[in-house]
């Protein structure tokens, strides 16, 4: 029988334009201040995990939140192309407000989210799902038994949990994708299952309390 492995799947740290709402797909935003400390204080909740490789999208604000792992691990950061987001054509770059302005219909679409359908020339959901589920499939076969962590984006997070929950592409989200929050999955050689999903915890806690005003 062939051991599972357990996959840390984590999002990136936030980026200027996660704070503004705006689509950001294949371009390559960098983490802001707060997606820096995110990372640092995702890295460190995982110092003590005894992983065996750290996968990573190439986009810098997915290689730089695995380069906070890599410097609490010693482990070096493999970048892998197929880990990137979804290409939202030309609505990448645009706030989701200036989308349902812009490109109505589009948006309208995307909401739906219509497997086939590719926004503004980018990429489908159906092609992106396949993309993500085989990307993190190939990276996990190599280790059972083993720990890794593979750090991605919002929609490669999205795909995964579907798959190891079974639940089809266009039902609604219900399931949270937090900026540097830590996912655990395991795969049994033919499939994903969820073990736990969007811990904050090292988040939450690292939050400074707020100074109370004395009453008058």
């Amino acid at each position: 029988m062939i051991e599972p492995t357990r996959v840390f799947l984590l999002r990136h740290g936030q980026t200027a334009w996660n704070a503004e709402r705006r689509l950001q797909g294949q371009l390559d935003v960098p983490l802001d201040a707060v997606g820096q400390r995110q990372a640092a204080q995702m890295a460190t909740s995982l110092a003590g995990e005894e992983l065996a490789a750290i996968y990573s999208s190439d986009l810098q604000r997915a290689h730089a939140t695995a380069l906070a792992l890599a410097r609490v691990t010693g482990l070096p950061v493999i970048q892998d192309k197929a880990l990137r987001e979804r290409g939202f054509g030309r609505l990448e770059g645009l706030t989701y407000a200036e989308v349902e302005e812009l490109w109505p219909d589009d948006a309208l679409r995307w909401r739906l989210r219509e497997p086939d359908f590719g926004p503004g020339g980018g990429e489908t959901l159906r092609v992106f799902y396949q993309r993500s589920v085989s990307a993190v499939t190939r990276l996990a076969l190599p280790h059972p038994g083993q720990v890794i962590a593979v750090v991605a984006h919002g929609g490669v997070l999205d795909c995964l949990y579907r798959s190891a929950t079974g639940l089809d592409l266009g039902a609604p989200r219900t399931w949270q994708l937090g900026n540097a929050t830590v996912n655990r999955l395991l795969f049994t050689g033919e499939h994903f299952v969820v073990v736990g999903w969007d811990d904050r915890a090292h988040l939450d806690a690292a939050m400074p309390t707020p100074m109370l005003t004395p009453t008058p």
